[in-house]
């Protein structure tokens, strides 16, 4: 596993969330994942590939639903850091909506591990795990919007835009649907190639939403 979960792990004393053990299993639990497909994955298989041992397991997660759902939210909230943390207010919004586009294909294209949890095996969960990529596209949306809506304000690049929640998740939509198509189509490794169709869907529907 790369350095993504272990940026969730920044003690190694604690035995909760943000501890050693904690992000192991969810290592293990990438791996497992990776290897067999949700369906096949037993906690057995996740504590092997996480070195830990069953009780520890428990300490941690009920089920191993749980603890997909913790390392989908976790790898999640990574990627949103990362996006955020791509734009840079002196640029024009424009400028900034590319470079958080390279950005968020990159963080994916680093861990294809933990790429195929993300956008397809989450979905094997049913309903919970339909209600937290809700939660997470949800939040990564209201991300999105501020952050447009926010960076045009300052701008002198015409009208301000004014994004709504639900051309929001258009756009969140829309990217998802550009990545599941390339690990459908065993491109996970050129990423890079949906900058340019992303960016455009961005601004296009800003383009839209100008006051």
């Amino acid at each position: 596993m790369s350095e993504t979960i272990e940026k969730a792990a920044p003690s190694k004393s604690a035995e909760g969330p943000g501890s050693e053990h904690y992000a192991r299993l969810l290592q293990g639990m990438a791996h497992a994942v990776a290897a067999k497909g949700y369906a096949e994955t037993t906690i057995a298989d996740i504590v092997r590939e996480a070195a830990v041992s069953r009780r520890t397991f428990y300490e941690h997660f009920s089920t191993k639903t749980e603890c997909l759902i913790a390392l989908y939210e976790t790898a999640s909230r990574l990627a949103l850091q990362t996006v955020s943390e791509a734009f840079d207010p002196a640029q024009p919004w424009h400028a900034q909506v590319e470079q958080a586009m390279t950005a968020y294909f990159d963080y994916l294209a680093q861990d294809p591990v933990l790429l195929r949890t993300l956008f397809v095996e989450i979905l094997g969960l049913g309903m919970p795990g339909l209600v937290v990529r809700r939660r997470v596209n949800d939040e990564i949306a209201n991300f999105i919007q501020v952050a447009i809506n926010t960076s045009s304000n300052g701008s002198a690049e015409g009208p301000a835009v004014h994004l709504t929640s639900e051309m929001a998740m258009t756009v969140v939509g829309g990217i998802n649907e550009l990545v599941l198509q390339a690990i459908e189509q065993n491109r996970a490794g050129d990423l890079r190639e949906l900058v340019a169709p992303a960016t455009r869907l961005v601004r296009a529907v800003a383009a839209e939403s100008r006051r």
